[in-house]
């Protein structure tokens, strides 16, 4: 598993180098590590660290948080909101402050509703857990009654 996710993350930096029109040693320089390191992290022949990572990320002006879902370091399920965030950060459209200012926004909403399905969670697990033991002791009460 863990070696289709670098395969993935291979051609995934590669199509984003080509994207950015940068050579393999344009982006091994701007992200600081060796030009055959770089080759053989897009031929996935290398799992780069995290570190490493956000160094590409930058130099590519990608957000670090997707080629951390596509080296399988961030959760799967989290991949909507790393989309979500990569899409805000990329819109030439709006300032860094108001990307900022959506990106605190779009993490206050996921939070809050994190939390509402915790808690709604959490309460049908008691109701059942009420219901187990009112069904259990109704059949002790009926037993001894007898």
């Amino acid at each position: 598993m863990a070696s289709l996710n670098v395969g993935n993350l291979g051609e995934y930096l590669r199509e984003q180098r080509r994207q950015a029109q940068l050579s393999l040693r344009q982006l091994a320089d701007a992200a600081g590590v060796s030009n055959p390191y770089l080759s053989q992290i897009e031929r996935g022949l290398r799992k780069p660290s995290a570190d490493i990572l956000q160094q590409l990320a930058k130099a590519l002006r990608i957000s670090a948080e997707t080629l951390y879902v596509q080296a399988g370091i961030l959760d799967e399920r989290d991949r909507d909101a790393v989309e979500t965030r990569a899409v805000i950060l990329a819109d030439p459209t709006i300032s860094e402050q108001q990307k900022q200012v959506l990106l605190q926004i779009y993490a206050s909403f996921r939070k809050e509703n994190a939390a509402e399905a915790e808690a709604k969670a959490e309460a049908t697990a008691e109701a059942e857990a009420g219901a187990e033991a009112a069904d259990g002791g109704g059949g002790d009460a009926g037993t001894s009654t007898h």
